[in-house]
């Protein structure tokens, strides 16, 4: 990455957009000085996670900024559907990938433990690495004792997922008409290296809500309330997809639209979800 012309790009874009530095910082969340710095070219090689928040609330994209697309500020126009939804959050495990289990039966392949010894460690503290209470490092030290072998948990996990491309599709789908997000409880540095990988869908995403880089998982309340703001639609605007129970339920009690997504019937899923998005004949709308 050219820190110098991310920099110029990022100034670029946030000035196309009309924001000041501290505008920026506090819808993105990150703190002034290191904004201040990745403009300058003085941070090398910054957070991939953090240039994709400033894209998300600079309307561009991660290739964009880094250069390697030209300056462009998204299209904002958007549509409402029938049912009045403007902004569609997308889970991460068992709506768009699947078969991330996999990687305990594999892991338990290398190393000849017990894959309910391993998943009993691996979900004591799975919580805490997905708030970002656990370093991935302390994690895999701790996976390590349980398996006695090295253990890289992104890299059994990224081997296990499988895309599930009817939702790839619906989520492209639906960022032609609608705002789109990412809204997951998963450890830290998974999202960009699955946006890069075509494990997630390479697109500009409105909001990105990364647990691990909030604080919070769902189904908890804080990481609704901090969702729906980063959306900036009502709660009633915003529809929510996801394959736990719990977690659409807890959407629902603040007001969001909800559908459970069934990853062992994801064509069904996905038409169902679909004729819900429909967009209506009428002129789009302009969604702030």
């Amino acid at each position: 990455m050219d820190e110098q012309s991310l920099g110029r790009h990022l100034q670029s874009s946030r000035m196309a957009a009309g924001l000041t530095q501290q505008e920026l910082c506090q819808r993105a969340g990150i703190s002034y000085s290191t904004l201040a710095k990745i403009e300058r070219g003085a941070i090398k090689s910054p957070s991939v996670f953090t240039i994709q928040r400033l894209a998300d609330v600079l309307n561009t994209t991660l290739d964009t900024l880094m250069g390697t697309l030209p300056l462009k500020v998204k299209e904002k126009q958007k549509y409402r559907s029938q049912s009045g939804v403007t902004f569609v959050y997308f889970d991460i495990n068992g709506c768009l990938v699947r078969f991330f289990h996999q990687a305990f039966t594999r892991l338990a392949e290398d190393s000849g433990v017990p894959a309910d010894v391993i998943e009993t460690t691996f979900w004591h503290y799975n919580d805490a690495v997905c708030r970002g209470e656990l370093s991935m490092d302390d994690f895999n030290r701790i996976m390590a004792e349980t398996c006695k072998i090295m253990v890289d948990w992104k890299r059994y996990y990224l081997g296990a997922v499988i895309a599930i491309p009817e939702m790839h599709e619906l989520v492209r789908w639906a960022s032609d008409y609608y705002k789109v997000g990412l809204l997951s409880n998963i450890m830290p540095g998974f999202i960009p290296e699955m946006i890069q990988s075509g494990l997630i869908p390479n697109i500009a995403y409105d909001a990105i809500i990364d647990s691990s880089q909030v604080g919070a998982i769902k189904p908890e309340r804080q990481i609704f309330e901090l969702a729906q703001e980063r959306a900036s639609v009502p709660p009633e605007e915003i529809l929510f997809i996801d394959d736990s129970r719990p977690n659409v339920m807890a959407a629902g009690q603040l007001g969001w639209k909800v559908m459970w997504f069934d990853d062992y019937r994801p064509e069904e899923s996905v038409a169902r979800v679909k004729r819900s998005l429909e967009p209506p004949t009428t002129e789009p709308v302009t969604v702030s």
